[in-house]
């Protein structure tokens, strides 16, 4: 969930008093002096995070136009008058984008969007890229706006992803545009509140141009600004390092520069960066690039030798170990370690045998040593093409590492490395894991962590980012327990929050988040997320495995979540089971699941936070599966009126079982006609929601109301679709089964026509899914798309519809599929495209010919249609006829010669009987169908 939704719903109440209420957005549109008051509050409620994405979220909305077509959103006052709110909250925190980023938890395209904005109003030339712009001869605002936005680009990517091989060389232009900004030494300005007020009374024409002035804004100085630049110029650097050896210099530079900047500014008001951050990139600059001095090895030798591969420096520390006795006596049997495993790696890379020693080390490894075999095993394939015979080498020797490996978490971490992924297929990763499972003894989840996982370097911070990678990326939940057990030793932070896609139901965060042991909450949080990001890639047995191992977590201390993970873990089955389904799979559900749902939609625990969706799936899946019987004669009474999705699925069951006779199922028709009626009416009050969007269908005059946004999945058995509107725009929307329906709507000024229509469209679309072939269905969603002015859309699906049941056109159509007001849409809409020629060609298709519509169609000079070319399919000698007329009125004698050859044609001579005329039309029929169905398919 989105962190706006964590905090929303993290705020509501649970048995404690109740709060204010919560103040709308739109309330600051009317009251231009309540954003500054409310930001000062103790705790604004909505907070300033929640009112940035409330004012993007509602200027950004799209629109739509008659033909029901998304259009971009509307550059209007209101529009202008929300983004320029959510700037002013920016500018309140004086663009801490370290406070933005990590305090608030505003999503990177919020943040984007909201930086654009800053772009725009602060007058950035557009079409014109960054690196192009000269910063010295911009406005002060205007160039620091191009320097914010390109410093959180550059953090973006620093604090999202992890050191790679660049795709392309040479620098990001973010770089080139910060590099730009060092060479700069004048104060800077940004938009403050004062200036953003004075924008918006620009944009109404009553300003007096002080936005443009040198000083207008909050003042930066140079000092200032360059510190933060290298501070963020670092990091990427840094990043680049991994497959650039001369970034780290550039880094060590840049933070060389940025502390002693700091040390100069003291406590500033417009530096915002991570000291211990910076302490750690520091010293792992200095590692990596061999700049260790001897009295920094006397002090950190931990450091030098776990990240520097320098000769120099090494042979440094150990010159002053032979004098001080210290340090790095005990650790020098740990050198010919790394020494023997760069050894076994390039022997592994040229197909040669492993040595005793390397088999000595792997008896008892430490995860530092894995670690380490792992890194040297990808810097030595690190070539942008390594041949084939060096990638197949390596996938023996990653294999031969987890068999030699006598630990299952060990096994793990080499498993989920990215090299093992990408060297080895799917298949040999399943097997050699699954023999590895089978060798090792079972461990179970809540067991104590290995020694070994404890073993943290002194200084870990840069290699935390590292963890997190693996913590993102694994899918093994005792994989997933280890890593966090590392981080939290590491670095007391919620690690929940560091992958943004990550997300959680918001009926679930409050109890999650009310875990006291930060670990335990952590791993709940990212057990349940990966779990339901599986499902939605329908990745079903990894998510068997991650709901099962947070069902054994929260079983020892909470019933509630205990519950909650059961009630998770049956959706899964559902959707498991409707997925096998929708891949052509027809075998029945097990009893055991369809009483395990029947358990749901009986269950009535209080105090539980229950999914909507839940129990929508339950029920639809009770439909798919033509569980009528208990819908319509099991269900408890009292849970028919208490459970609005029960008794929805029990008219639907109703319906379709009594659908063979039309009189006896009218009265349950009825009740499903007037509840679904219900569920698409519009209260007379109009609220508003906490967020202050307007509720349309949200705010229902009964129970029922909350089945707003129920979608029920039929099988194609079990699928009972029809419409029937009364309304200009979809009152020409056909179906079957259309006369057990009630035929007028009592208040039908109540009903949102518009959702109904939306919902109909979704629903047609679906069920074509399942039937493809469906005729029916097909002409519905032709006549959707018709009324909707979508013709070429509408033709294909009338043609498709009598495609599938001529064997494409081998046989005619049946008259009740193309009957005359099908072949009338047909013809409007060869009429709406200025196909001409095609609809003089339709209209003979009708019971009684067109001549009118013919010939006014033929008549029209600015045909898209091959005109000449469809005389071969006319059949009515008239209509041909007054073809040889115009031709020659016009002076055409080419066509005209054309049209008396399809004349001349012995089979259309009027003389002929009966049975060779039509034999003729049916002819004609079949290839002009045919052609348009190339045309339009």
């Amino acid at each position: 969930m989105s962190a706006e939704a964590a905090e929303r719903v993290s705020a509501a109440p649970g048995g404690r008093p109740s709060s204010p209420v919560q103040t709308s957005w739109f309330e600051f549109l009317l009251d231009g002096s309540l954003l500054e008051t409310h930001l000062h509050k103790a705790s604004p409620d909505p907070t300033a995070a929640q009112l940035i994405v409330q004012f993007l979220e509602q200027a950004s909305k799209p629109s739509l136009n008659e033909q029901n077509q998304v259009q971009p959103p509307v550059d209007n006052r209101r529009n202008r008058t929300l983004k320029l709110l959510a700037l002013k909250i920016a500018a309140h925190m004086r663009w801490d984008l370290d406070l933005l980023e990590k305090g608030f938890h505003i999503l990177i395209p919020v943040l984007n969007m909201l930086l654009n904005e800053l772009l725009c109003v602060s007058k950035v030339p557009p079409g014109v890229k960054h690196v192009d712009l000269d910063l010295s001869t911009l406005p002060p605002t205007t160039a620091m706006a191009v320097l914010i936005y390109n410093r959180w680009a550059i953090r973006t990517i620093v604090l999202s992803s992890f050191p790679e091989k660049q795709t392309k060389p040479g620098p990001h232009q973010m770089n080139i545009v910060l590099e730009g900004a060092l060479r700069l030494h004048k104060d800077f300005y940004v938009h403050n509140v004062r200036t953003l007020d004075l924008l918006g009374a620009d944009a109404a024409g009553t300003a007096n141009g002080e936005t443009e002035a040198s000083t207008a804004g909050l003042r930066i100085s140079a000092h200032e600004l360059h510190c933060q630049v290298r501070y963020d110029l670092g990091g990427i650097y840094f990043q680049q390092g991994c497959t650039d050896q001369g970034a780290y210099g550039k880094a060590m530079e840049h933070f060389r520069l940025t502390r002693d900047l700091l040390q100069k500014l003291g406590s500033s008001l417009h530096v915002h960066l991570d000291e211990k951050r910076l302490a750690g990139y520091w010293n792992a600059c200095r590692a990596l690039t061999g700049t260790l001095g001897p009295a920094d090895a006397t002090a950190t030798p931990y450091v030098l030798l776990c990240f520097s591969m320098s000769p120099q420096a090494l042979v440094e520390a150990f010159i002053q170990d032979n004098t001080s006795h210290n340090h790095l006596y005990s650790i020098k049997p740990h050198i010919r370690k790394y020494l023997c495993v760069c050894n076994a790696v390039r022997d592994a890379l040229q197909g040669e045998g492993l040595s005793v020693r390397f088999h000595q080390l792997l008896l008892k490894p430490s995860k530092r040593l894995v670690d380490f075999i792992l890194e040297v095993c990808t810097r030595s394939l690190e070539k942008d093409r390594p041949s084939e015979t060096s990638r197949q080498n390596m996938a023996n020797f990653m294999k031969t590492l987890c068999e030699s490996l006598e630990e299952l978490p060990l096994v793990f971490v080499v498993s989920s490395h990215k090299l093992f992924m990408e060297l080895l297929r799917e298949e040999e990763r399943k097997v050699l894991v699954e023999q590895m499972r089978k060798r090792s003894a079972t461990i179970n989840l809540s067991a104590k962590p290995l020694p070994s996982f404890y073993d943290i370097p002194a200084s870990a911070s840069v290699s935390i980012g590292q963890l997190e990678q693996q913590l993102i990326l694994s899918l093994e939940p005792r994989r997933v327990r280890q890593i966090l057990i590392e981080v939290h030793g590491m670095a007391q932070r919620h690690f929940w929050r560091i992958n943004s896609k990550w997300e959680v139901p918001p009926d679930y965060i409050n109890v999650i988040l009310g875990i006291k042991d930060p670990l335990t909450k952590d791993l709940v949080y990212i057990l349940m997320a990966k779990g339901l990001h599986c499902i939605t890639i329908k990745d079903f047995g990894h998510a068997r495995q991650l709901f099962s191992a947070c069902l054994e977590l929260v079983t020892e201390f909470s019933p509630r979540l205990r519950q909650v993970m059961l009630n998770e873990m049956l959706l899964l089955e559902v959707r498991a089971h409707e997925t096998l389904a929708a891949d052509g799979c027809r075998d029945r559900p097990s009893s055991d699941l369809v009483s395990r749902v029947r358990g749901y939609l009986e269950m009535r625990i209080h105090d539980l936070p229950l999914r909507q969706v839940v129990g929508e799936e339950c029920v639809a899946f009770m439909l798919n599966w033509r569980e009528n019987d208990y819908l319509t004669l099991q269900v408890p009474p009292p849970l028919v009126q208490s459970n609005p999705y029960i008794k929805l699925g029990q008219l639907l069951a109703s319906t379709c079982k009594e659908l063979p006779g039309p009189k006896e199922s009218r009265r349950t028709a009825k009740e499903l006609w007037e509840v679904v009626v219900q569920i698409c009416s519009m209260s007379t009050q109009h609220k508003r929601n906490n967020d202050g969007r307007m509720g349309l269908i949200k705010h229902r005059e009964s129970s029922m109301g909350i089945m707003q946004r129920s979608v029920v999945c039929f099988s194609p058995e079990n699928v009972c679709l029809s419409s029937r509107f009364k309304d200009d725009i979809v009152n020409e929307v056909t179906a079957e089964h259309l006369t057990i329906w009630p035929s007028s709507i009592l208040n039908m000024q109540a009903v949102d026509v518009e959702a109904v229509a939306v919902t109909v469209k979704e629903l047609v679309s679906y069920a074509l899914t399942l039937n493809p072939n469906n005729q029916s269905w097909l002409i519905t969603q032709a006549d959707i798309y018709f009324v909707t002015s979508q013709y070429s859309a509408a033709l294909h699906f009338y043609l498709q519809a009598g495609v599938v049941c001529s064997d494409f056109f081998t046989r005619p159509v049946p008259p009740e599929v193309y009957n005359d007001q099908v072949l009338k849409r047909m013809i409007k809409c060869c009429s709406m495209m200025n196909c001409h020629t095609q609809v003089a060609v339709l209209c003979q298709f009708l019971r009684e010919t067109d001549y009118m519509t013919a010939f006014k169609a033929l008549q029209e000079q600015n045909g898209h249609d091959a005109m000449d070319s469809f005389y071969d399919y006319i059949w009515d000698v008239t209509i041909l006829e007054y073809l040889t007329h115009i031709h020659h009125k016009r002076g055409e004698s080419e066509k005209r010669q054309i049209a008396i050859k399809a004349i001349g044609q012995a089979e259309l001579n009027t003389s002929n009987p009966e049975e060779v005329l039509q034999l003729a039309a049916q002819k004609r029929k079949k290839r002009f169908l045919q052609a348009m169905a190339k045309l339009y398919f």
